[in-house]
């Protein structure tokens, strides 16, 4: 800085007030706050005002939801947990088939719990051009933000992929999505592009560990004494940062280089596969919180959005592996030791 500039911001404190502001937006680690997905499919399950409290005193600030429940929506009135609230699979077809529809669904599920709030509308978890509900993706997400802008919520609107969308993975610089997906996800892309919001990603070491045990325990549980990946500049210590480096890599080749991306669930069960274990959930789980406030070679310094995968157990579901995510047991007690902070 040479001295006019000096004597220019010396005698000028709005200039400095919004220079601090600048400086502290680059330094924002909000973006990095780490949400716990909150899946209902156990049994026996808390009641939700107590699971908005434990989310509350574990300093849990964001949550993911898979429909639009009443009881807990209810119970996040006030408690400045932010959210993201799925539309399940199955209101597609309807939301997509009328505006009507998603006005009311809006209306009903968003608009009525005045005091939640509201960070994402996910629009489908995972739908796959295979399933009928793929055709109605994209028209249910624009008729849903037509929805929102007509009741004046600026809520971001988005959809949530796996990552069995991407092929080459390995390099991520070879990331792209597969053919039969490119139908399914380019308007998706555009749609994103054009409202800067987010694209929601699955991403889950354990399930490519699980399939290819080759892959070194270490280079999936985030430990820094893992083997480095060399791709062209990058260096990879996780597979993690591959995993999501993989997938910037093919929105960049389908014209969505400016999207960031929200990890919508990471995580790792307790038992119930290869390579389940208490120690190794609690391994991946405090590694993932540290890890994501630095961002990935690709983008470095950058805090990733990251929902941990999951808050309890779900003995509903199937396989075996499916059933053992949480952190905390029905009782609300923790399986493992987490710091969120």
């Amino acid at each position: 800085m040479n001295m006019t500039e000096s004597r220019i911001l010396a005698t000028s404190p709005m200039l400095l007030i919004l220079l601090s502001l600048v400086i502290a937006s680059l330094f924002d680690t909000t973006a990095g706050q780490i949400g716990v997905c909150y899946g209902m499919l156990g049994d026996p399950k808390p009641n939700p005002s107590d699971v908005v409290a434990l989310y509350k005193q574990r300093n849990i600030q964001r949550m993911r939801i898979y429909d639009p429940n009443p009881e807990t929506l209810t119970a996040l009135r006030g408690s400045n947990i932010e959210l993201i609230l799925d539309v399940p699979k199955s209101d597609l077809q309807r939301i997509a088939s009328s505006q009507t529809e998603a006005d009311k669904w809006v209306n009903d599920n968003v608009k009525s719990y005045d005091g939640v709030r509201f960070r994402y509308i996910n629009v489908g978890n995972e739908v796959k051009p295979s399933e009928q509900a793929a055709r109605f993706l994209f028209p249910a997400m624009q008729n849903i933000q037509k929805a929102v802008s007509e009741a004046g919520l600026g809520i971001k609107i988005s959809t949530s992929i796996e990552m069995g969308a991407t092929v080459d993975t390995y390099p991520p610089s070879r990331g792209r999505f597969k053919d039969e997906y490119i139908n399914l996800l380019q308007p998706v892309i555009d749609f994103l592009v054009s409202k800067q919001s987010p694209l929601l990603v699955n991403i889950y070491p354990y399930f490519s560990y699980m399939l290819d045990t080759n892959i070194p325990l270490d280079y999936a549980l985030l430990k820094p004494n893992a083997p480095v990946v060399s791709d062209g500049p990058y260096s990879y210590k996780n597979l993690f940062d591959a995993n999501l480096d993989s997938v910037y890599a093919a929105l960049e080749k389908s014209g969505g280089g400016s999207l960031e991306i929200v990890v919508s669930e990471s995580g790792w069960p307790t038992e119930g596969g290869t390579g389940t274990s208490v120690e190794n959930a609690k391994t991946y789980v405090n590694n993932l919180i540290q890890h994501v406030k630095n961002g990935t070679p690709r983008k470095p310094g950058k805090a990733i959005e990251t929902y941990i995968f999951a808050m309890f157990d779900e003995n509903q579901k199937t396989p075996d592996y499916e059933k053992f995510w949480g952190m905390f047991l029905p009782n609300q007690q923790p399986k493992y030791d987490v710091n969120f902070d």
